[in-house]
């Protein structure tokens, strides 16, 4: 029995690809099983087989435990007791005892045989994780085995299988048992059952990856691919810069002919790519990846990380895209938000801005239709521009001396200010600033309301600020600032 042991060892070894002491760990736990069956299955059993010979025995064990925390009396042990039987032993220790064990010739017992085909099968799963983990994020390639619900399983050789998820695989791509195909490796993991690896078909990581297998420029590092976004099957945008300034990006990625190209797409079902020239100005960047469409004009809007993109009447839909698409990759691959319109409605847009900023200005400034247009015209936009924006800025305009130019700038703070003690008006009620700082030298009731906001609430937290922790705030200079403060410090040095 001894040989045969060995034999099956060898074997299954063999066949499954397994490493011997797998092999051998799995026979000793359907052995243990196997005994427990036979001595009552509520007992603990541990199996050792000798590697070499084959020959094998059977233990009973116990778990050295403190004597009131013993709750399972046939698999638990007190440490008084252990040491009646072995004077070294110590907590959580096993003590054993041989006991005779199950033949091999009977270990046919249904859960034996589960125990050891288990333990086989979660090493073969163990070593193709382990094989596969590295190569996460690579191209990898595989035979059509089967079609579970849309589920897509491959065959990689070597009995490993990858599925590709239904919504990973490309939209209406006919697909056919026997029939080879690459996809990105997504993602591995350890499961109990199914598939192991995850492949996709649809992620904009596997275009990147087919471009670095079919450009050698990229792999040699004089081109870079900057972003890419797709619609799987349809289209499909990419981004490069060229890290030499002699080589074309685009025409490399091209290849002669469109051969690079062409592979690329019937890779993809039939999708058709757009190389598109990667630029560190944001609006350039946009206006290459809006391509077939030629942009008119532009308007960023950093706050709200938007553009509004204008271009011919009669390029809008090419712009737009079927269903958007053109505009949604074009999107996904700068990051900015996209407005599309015609150059009339762009036209109209910054009319109805520009009158609005010009109602603004006379309105909140006090000055004529004229100055506000020449402000207009000048790029500002806003009350904060007019407030803070460097004097000399503000003098260079022809219309506007130094004297227009101070009044529009005490004008500009001025209905800041107002705005600021609009919005602390509505501060909690225990954020109110204390009476006795309404009282102090120097002191507005505007200006006490600004310092509540500030958490500067009472005459004390005034005297411990410093004139630098003032001067941000909007109507207080320096030399105010430091009168509040020694004001508010008055007390300390009366006391």
């Amino acid at each position: 029995m001894n040989k045969e042991i060995l034999h099956v060892v060898d074997a299954v070894s063999n066949e499954k690809s397994v490493s011997k002491s797998i092999i051998f760990s799995a026979l000793e736990c359907a052995l243990a099983m196997a005994t427990k069956k036979r001595h009552g299955s509520e007992i603990e059993v541990r199996v050792s087989i000798n590697q070499r010979t084959g020959d094998y025995e059977a233990f009973r064990r116990w778990q050295v435990v403190d004597e009131h925390e013993i709750e399972f009396p046939l698999h638990q042990i007190s440490l008084a007791q252990a040491r009646q039987q072995k004077s070294d032993i110590q907590l959580n220790d096993y003590l054993e005892e041989p006991i005779e064990s199950e033949g091999f010739n009977r270990i046919g017992a249904q859960t034996a045989k589960q125990v050891m085909v288990q333990k086989i099968r979660e090493a073969e799963r163990a070593q193709i994780v382990e094989a596969y983990k590295s190569r996460q994020g690579e191209l990898i390639s595989g035979v059509v085995k089967r079609v579970e619900r849309g589920n897509i399983v491959l065959d990689l050789g070597g009995n490993v299988e990858a599925m590709i998820p239904k919504d990973d695989m490309i939209p209406r791509e006919t697909v056919r048992i026997g029939d080879r195909l690459r996809g990105y490796l997504r993602q591995v993991r350890s499961e109990a059952r199914g598939p192991q690896l995850f492949v996709s078909r649809t992620t904009p990581d596997l275009l990147i990856t087919l471009f670095k297998l079919e450009v050698p420029e990229i792999g040699e590092n004089l081109i870079e691919i900057m972003g890419a976004a797709r619609d799987p099957g349809l289209r499909a945008k990419i981004s490069v810069k060229t890290l030499d300034s002699r080589l074309d990006p685009v025409g490399a990625c091209v290849g002669m002919r469109g051969s690079r190209i062409q592979a690329i797409s019937n890779e993809l079902a039939g999708e058709r790519v757009d190389i598109i020239l990667w630029d560190e100005n944001p609006a350039q960047y946009v206006i290459n990846a809006m391509s077939p469409a030629e942009v008119v004009s532009i308007m960023v809007d950093e706050e709200d990380h938007s553009m509004d993109v204008a271009v011919h009447e009669e390029q809008l839909s090419q712009a737009i895209g079927r269903n958007g698409q053109n505009v949604r990759l074009a999107s996904q691959l700068t990051g900015w938000s996209l407005n599309i319109m015609t150059e009339s409605q762009a036209n109209q847009k910054n009319e109805a801005e520009a009158q609005a900023s010009q109602q603004l200005f006379m309105t909140t400034l006090e000055v004529d239709e004229k100055i506000a247009q020449i402000l207009i015209q000048e790029g500002f936009s806003s009350v904060e521009e007019i407030a803070y924006v460097p004097f000399q800025e503000l003098t260079k305009i022809p219309e506007i001396d130094e004297s227009l130019g101070k009044k529009l700038r005490e004008r500009a703070k001025e209905v800041l200010l107002n705005r600021a003690i609009a919005k602390e008006e509505q501060i909690d009620s225990e954020k109110k600033p204390a009476e006795a700082l309404h009282t102090l030298a120097g002191m507005t009731d505007k200006l006490a309301l600004l310092l509540a906001k500030r958490n500067i609430l009472s005459v004390d937290d005034l005297a411990e600020q410093s004139v630098g922790d003032l001067l941000d705030i909007p109507g207080i200079d320096e030399t105010q600032a430091a009168n509040l403060i020694m004001a508010a410090r008055a007390r300390w040095f009366n006391e």
